[in-house]
């Protein structure tokens, strides 16, 4: 198997060779691993299973206030979302989603399709299985991935530093056990709360609104002082007075 070491490398020497596009993307078998590979070259029109794939791993690049639908169909949202990501990474801002592009998201994942600075275990420390929350063990841990595909656009843009997921999916037991809400997001394993480091809880919480998070709360919110939540829920609920938020 090849590492991702020599992954990365092998992408930095064949998009600095000027590898032609049909060469490329064959090239691209060979370093996505154990993950996903796009056969062709994505724009304004396509859908299928590539376009999820795609909108999967561009989550974090919705625009502020924004959430991309991962729906399969390549709109103008999924368009400006590959701009914003080329634009991030030093690409050039088409919004085609040819090799280059796919060849830098092989370069940010792992065999499993988690990006490399974020992993399942980081996201579920309750249990093994991913069950016994509010949706199937599947959905959550589905819900986790798109999680933490943002939460790899949101350490980028804050000059990739670490990040540090303090909570993440948890069982109804879990959940009770810490005192959680209800109908917390974390049972569904789309919720994951970040704790200071190298950002403040604020600067984490602000930047958030422009990486698909419908739900952010931090200080100022009640029981968030120590933390900042971000999730994905269906309609958007900011709140972290101290921050401004």
């Amino acid at each position: 198997m090849v590492t991702r070491a020599v992954r990365v490398a092998l992408t930095f020497v064949m998009i600095m060779a000027g590898i032609g596009v049909g060469t490329l993307a064959t090239a691209g078998t060979a370093h996505a691993d154990g993950c996903y590979t796009w056969s062709r070259t994505l724009s304004q029109g396509a859908s299928g299973a590539d376009v999820t794939q795609l909108q999967i791993r561009l989550g974090g690049y919705p625009g502020y206030g924004s959430v991309l639908a991962v729906d399969g169909v390549f709109g103008p949202a999924t368009t400006a979302a590959v701009k914003r990501f080329q634009t991030a990474y030093g690409l050039t801002a088409d919004g085609i989603a040819g090799p280059a592009t796919f060849s830098r998201l092989y370069a940010l994942q792992d065999d499993d399709c988690t990006p490399v600075h974020f992993s399942y275990s980081e996201l579920n420390d309750c249990n093994t299985t991913w069950s016994g929350g509010a949706v199937s063990a599947a959905t959550a841990k589905a819900n986790a991935l798109r999680t933490m595909w943002k939460l790899e656009a949101l350490r980028h843009a804050l000059g990739d530093q670490p990040i540090t997921v303090t909570s993440g999916f948890r069982s109804r037991a879990c959940n009770d056990a810490v005192g959680g809400a209800s109908d917390s997001r974390h049972l569904y394993g789309d919720a994951a709360d970040l704790g200071a480091g190298p950002h403040s809880l604020c600067t984490l919480a602000k930047q958030a609104r422009n990486h698909g998070f419908n739900g952010i709360l931090g200080p100022g919110y009640p029981g968030h002082d120590d933390h900042t939540h971000t999730d994905h829920r269906a309609a958007r609920f900011w709140s972290a007075p101290t921050c401004g938020i």
